[in-house]
């Protein structure tokens, strides 16, 4: 039996769940790297850091915690089981939120005090400052907030997740009888008030110290924030077509109340008697309270840095250029794309290709050209002004065939969707919500043309949603083409998800639930043939999360082989390089930074004569089993070889980037000689931005 084809050891998954902790370990690198990032971004990053945690636990943890609950928690492929897992979670979170709260009261916190940026507590503020605190609250802080006091007649009030709260001990002066108290902070302001240029107060400061005027006539004991976080997962029956829309806006309400805590975040030095009640009341056990210091709630820290006008403490300003296959003409007017993708396929890199004179003019210009016969589109999530969705409207009530697959369960996107779905349907498009059972993850859109020659059909196909917004910050690829067997396929998979078609043969295309796996595993084993023949071989996936046990078990496979298999992952990954006999020949790393790494690109040696893909599906379960996702090939030499050249910039000793070793990650950020080594995204917007400019 050859190496590849003998049995796998048992013990060679790492547990996905410890492995996005790790992911949010890596953020939280970056608040602490202060050699290589800007003051403001490093508090952004603990701000993101917090969020990143928060829908972790709202979906992670309560779905964990729901199925040890009900007796259906099963050890996953790790093998750990899950009340231990449970308790292994919790544990490592509490090192991380400690951390965290370190890292921003020892460093981030009186840098940017240095830089005259405070975020001040009430003893900070001068008595200038104190007194307009004063009115503030009478005047704008006062008037919406509501008090309620527990007692016989007012039950304990709801707590709404990720709501930041002041619990409040109350006594009576006649009676001596205590009471217990919450107020609510208002959401709807900013979370750290600015009173003047660099100087911000939490908002709970400024309420907790005027609580005499909300409590008139008792005395304050003590009064201290907590923040509760619920379980936000929905849960639709999506047996009934006809009703799924309707089941979903019910769901959403339900969402609102009656969700169970799993986690309680409180000041660290919150009276016993305030934490006694919180307990008893929410039903929380010890094991899942978080005492952290004030300030709760770090996620306000983003806004915080968006209100603080210093170019010296962030990220250099950076302008997407045109791609220079669809880069303007000498009159000043836009190029025709139909025309340019005629002529050859455009392979995009946002954000250092722009996305409004690309993807967005693609489906402007198509609403606006009388040629255009009819558009399909997928939409998992997009902006609240979404140039996407107007054009579109504007299709459709031109009198063009519209198309239009609204996810309307994107997670916590989805009343903005409905939102959106609403809106479409009104215009007249033609509104379907995919395969019951089955996400529609996909990024394609579909341009169907009347030309002298006949139709003739052109597509995007990208790794990311088309959200003119994110497309900013997002490091994403896409590919515009007329190839007619790539259109063609697209145009079967929209026929399959407004039609319900039972065809699932495509001719360049690999789509999920039943083509991804597969055809990636085929792949891979194309690789162990190449090696064990004596030809090049090799094995590059650029993922946001690899979990799936068949593809890795693949490329252990391939390793066995002698096949190099090269990681780059930015988020969970479950694979263990470097075990002897297993994984030699497997590297991975993972790179973060001012953008978010979210292309999905899958390079294969093929012998010398590489085959490169790119498409909207991570390696994970949901992918591949309960979502419509799409891959295309590239065609391209000189897009291959960009591609290639990614992977080449990723893997180089001399970027920074986080490397895996069997379980452990570590941050790379200088050669052996302590010398910096080079950011590939700023190396990115560099070299990228020089081509752009010099060509045209």
């Amino acid at each position: 039996m050859s190496p590849s084809h003998s049995p796998l050891p048992a013990g060679r998954f790492r547990d996905r769940e410890l492995s996005w902790l790790d992911f949010n370990n890596r953020v939280l690198d970056l608040a602490r790297d202060a050699d290589r990032i800007p003051l403001l971004e490093r508090a952004r990053f603990l701000g993101i850091f917090s969020s990143n945690l928060d829908e972790y636990f709202m979906v992670r943890i309560a779905g964990l915690k729901r199925r040890i609950d009900a007796g259906l928690a099963l050890p996953g492929a790790s093998g750990i089981q899950p009340r231990d897992l449970h308790e292994r979670l919790l544990s490592r979170i509490r090192t991380l939120a400690e951390t965290q709260a370190q890292v921003f009261a020892t460093d981030v916190r009186p840098a940017l005090a240095s830089e005259g940026i405070h975020l001040l507590d009430w003893d900070d503020l001068t008595a200038q400052e104190r007194e307009r605190m004063g009115e503030l609250f009478r005047e704008r802080l006062y008037p919406i907030l509501t008090p309620l006091a527990v007692d016989s007649a007012h039950p304990f009030p709801y707590i709404s997740g990720l709501s930041v709260n002041i619990a409040v001990l109350l006594q009576h002066p006649a009676t001596g009888q205590r009471a217990f108290a919450r107020v609510k902070v208002p959401a709807n302001l900013p979370r750290f008030h600015r009173l003047e240029e660099g100087r911000f107060l939490p908002l709970e400061q400024i309420i907790g110290h005027h609580l005499g005027a909300v409590f008139t006539g008792m005395r304050i004991l003590t009064w201290s924030t907590f923040r509760l976080t619920r379980n936000e997962a929905l849960e639709v029956e999506e047996d009934d077509a006809e009703n799924i829309l309707h089941a979903l806006e019910q769901e959403i309400l339900r969402r609102r109340v009656g969700r169970p805590p799993v986690r309680l975040e409180v000041q660290a030095d919150m009276h016993a008697d305030l934490l006694e009640v919180l307990l008893e009341e929410l039903a929380i056990t010890p094991g899942e309270v978080f005492r952290l210091p004030a300030p709760l709630d770090l996620t306000g820290l983003g806004q915080m840095a968006d209100a603080v006008a210093r170019e010296d403490l962030a990220f250099p300003g950076f302008l997407p250029h045109t791609h220079p296959d669809l880069a303007e003409v000498e009159t000043s007017q836009p190029a025709d794309l139909f025309t340019a993708l005629a002529e050859r396929d455009v392979l995009l890199h946002h954000p250092y290709d722009s996305f409004a004179t690309s993807v967005q003019r693609f489906v402007e210009q198509a609403a606006a050209d009388p040629s255009v016969l009819a558009i399909k589109q997928t939409l998992y999530r997009t902006s609240g002004d979404s140039p996407i969705v107007d054009a579109l409207v504007e299709a459709a009530e031109a009198g063009k065939q519209v198309l239009v697959v609204v996810e309307i369960m994107a997670r916590f996107d989805e009343r903005a969707n409905i939102r959106w779905a609403r809106t479409l349907e009104r215009a007249g498009c033609h509104v379907v919500y995919g395969v019951l059972g089955l996400k529609t993850h996909a990024k394609m859109c579909l341009v169907v043309r009347d030309e002298p020659e006949g139709l003739r059909r052109y597509a995007h196909i990208g790794t990311g949603n088309y959200h003119p917004r994110t497309a900013r910050v997002y490091e994403d690829m896409g590919l515009l083409t007329s190839d007619p067997a790539i259109t063609e396929d697209v145009g079967r998979v929209f026929n399959h998800l407004s039609g319900l078609t039972r065809g699932q043969e495509y001719r360049r295309l690999l789509v999920a639930p039943h083509g991804v796996r597969p055809g990636l595993v085929a792949l891979i084993e194309n690789e162990i043939a190449h090696a064990e023949a004596g030809r090049p071989s090799g094995v590059r996936l650029k993922v946001n999360a690899l979990v799936d046990e068949t593809v890795v078990d693949a490329l252990y496979r391939a390793s066995r082989a002698g096949v190099p298999v090269d990681l780059l992952v930015r988020g969970i990954c479950v694979v263990r390089p470097g075990v002897p006999g297993l994984s030699e020949n497997i590297r991975v790393r993972s790179i973060l930074g001012r953008f978010l790494e979210h292309s999905r690109l899958y390079w294969f040696a093929n012998g010398g004569t590489p085959r490169v893909h790119l498409g909207s599906a991570d390696l994970m379960h949901r992918n591949l089993d309960r979502r419509v996702e799409v891959i295309v090939p590239l065609g391209e030499q000189r897009h291959l070889d960009a591609v290639g050249d990614l992977f080449d910039l990723a893997f180089s000793p001399e970027t920074a980037s986080w490397w895996l070793e069997d379980t452990t990650w570590s941050m790379r950020t200088t050669d052996e000689d302590g010398t910096p080594l080079r950011d590939a995204q700023e190396h990115l917007i560099a070299t990228l931005g020089a081509k752009r400019t010099e060509a045209r």
